[in-house]
């Protein structure tokens, strides 16, 4: 046996060294992307570049330049030509549930865990083809179609899933059907959306504590809380402050342990004003805030994640005469106040669509961004769809599970671009319109739309 050992051992070592001295038969180069004669909106400018080029190495913008580009000696080129047309980085949806978008709400909360996890991967795809090229999921089990897409199985955007949504009995994700379901107990069996990985309920210090660590354990990038009276759910008006702030801060406490941060639903000034004091560092939704909130959260450095919720035709249905309906007009009428409390204070603002159960009101993700113009310029909105929210899917830390920089066009950032037929600055619309404006879409270095190679 010693005898075979130090063969293999000289073997190994032998085989080693004539690595080092004679090359592969069949170098391998890295493949690139060569975008020529291209505007660019970097992510942060107000306005287009001079005609350039960028290579993409890999995953990886390497260069960009007003000359030509020579590609490294050996590099397999792909040359897309640009002919002025904008190149900009992907859009970043700060706000999605993908594993409840696309399904009526009653189907979400029975069906099949397999059917729901086939539509999401359907809904993942039309997603990337949209140009949202990264998505913060902010509750739902999104674990394994995160992993499906990372390895190739499906195209999709890359996800920041949080995991389910951590709740206090009768919270806006306690989904518990009937008030005769009560009194839990101790020992109560879970809801079928704790079962499926939707919510988790919990009620004191160690239960949120363990709820915490749960997500974590699955990889959640960050943790979601509800910190405030929802629409969708049916036993907590909108005015209902959720959580104790010790329990909240056990929450904070148990995310900061692991290097990443909270993020809670909250609309009013007692719920988000009790999560910033608890730690949290992103507000989801805010719209019913008023002064004193803003300006608590402008000098915390707080995010606030909004969404252009209104009363038109891109809100998530709710019957006629329901005490949904009421919550959800309620809560819209403060949206164009909140924004405008943003703005005067410099809350640092990301974007967000939350839509829900319907595919058709998936489909007008862009169309969602488009509307922003009602309070912000063209560079503005692009601005917070692509840096700004890339900066906060940066808050993860070590949970990050892509790392890199992500929303702007930079050497030595992730190439997740957009190749967009016209100027965007000068015509946001053409984010609502992504079959015929995105010309050619591409994440993670890889094209995964080319309409000019036709």
């Amino acid at each position: 046996m010693r005898r075979l050992v130090l063969a293999l051992i000289g073997t190994t070592a032998l085989s080693a060294a004539a690595s080092t001295t004679t090359p592969p038969a069949t170098p391998v180069h890295p493949t690139g992307v060569l975008f020529e004669n291209v505007r660019i909106f970097d992510g942060s400018s107000d306005r287009l570049s001079l005609p350039s080029h960028v290579l993409v190495v890999g995953n990886v913008i390497q260069q960009i330049s007003i000359a030509p580009i020579v590609p490294p000696a050996g590099t397999s080129l792909q040359r897309i030509a640009g002919n002025g047309r904008t190149l900009m980085p992907g859009l970043i949806d700060a706000h999605v549930h993908m594993m409840m978008a696309e399904t009526p709400m009653q189907v979400a909360l029975s069906a099949d865990p397999e059917y729901l996890a086939l539509v999401a991967g359907r809904g993942a795809t039309a997603t990337l083809m949209r140009g949202f090229t990264s998505v913060r999921d902010a509750g739902g089990p999104s674990f394994g179609l995160k992993r499906a897409i990372d390895e190739g199985v499906l195209a999709g955007p890359r996800i920041w899933p949080s995991g389910a949504t951590v709740s206090q009995t009768s919270g806006h994700a306690d989904y518990r059907s009937s008030v005769h379901d009560l009194p839990a107990g101790q020992g109560r069996d879970p809801h079928f959306t704790e079962r499926a990985g939707f919510a988790a309920v919990a009620d004191g210090r160690p239960q949120v504590l363990q709820a915490v660590r749960e997500q974590l354990m699955q990889g959640a990038s960050q943790i979601k809380l509800m910190a405030g009276g929802g629409v969708a759910s049916n036993y907590d008006p909108l005015d209902v402050t959720q959580f104790t702030e010790d329990e909240m801060r056990a929450a904070v406490e148990a995310a900061t342990a692991w290097n990443t941060y909270v993020m809670v639903h909250a609309y009013t000034p007692q719920a988000i004003q009790q999560a910033i004091r608890a730690g949290v560092r992103c507000i989801e939704h805010a719209q019913l805030s008023d002064e004193e909130t803003a300006r608590l959260a402008a000098k915390e450095g707080i995010w606030w994640s909004m969404q252009p919720f209104l009363d038109d035709e891109d809100a998530v249905p709710f019957p006629e005469g329901s005490a949904n309906r009421a919550k959800f007009l309620e809560m819209a009428r403060g949206t164009d106040n909140a924004y405008g409390l943003a703005k005067k204070y410099g809350v640092k603002l990301a974007w967000g669509t939350d839509t829900l159960f319907d595919p058709s009101l998936a489909s007008r993700q862009g169309k969602l961004l488009a509307k922003m113009t009602r309070w912000f310029t063209p560079a503005q909105t692009l601005r917070m769809a692509t840096r700004d929210n890339g900066e906060l899917l940066a808050l993860s830390g070590p949970r990050n599970p892509y790392a890199g920089r992500l929303g702007v066009v930079e050497e030595g950032a992730l190439a997740d671009l957009l190749l967009v037929d016209g100027d965007p600055l000068a015509n946001l619309s053409l984010v609502a319109t992504p079959e015929t404006s995105f010309v050619v879409i591409m994440k993670d270095g890889k094209v995964y739309k080319n309409l000019l190679s036709r």
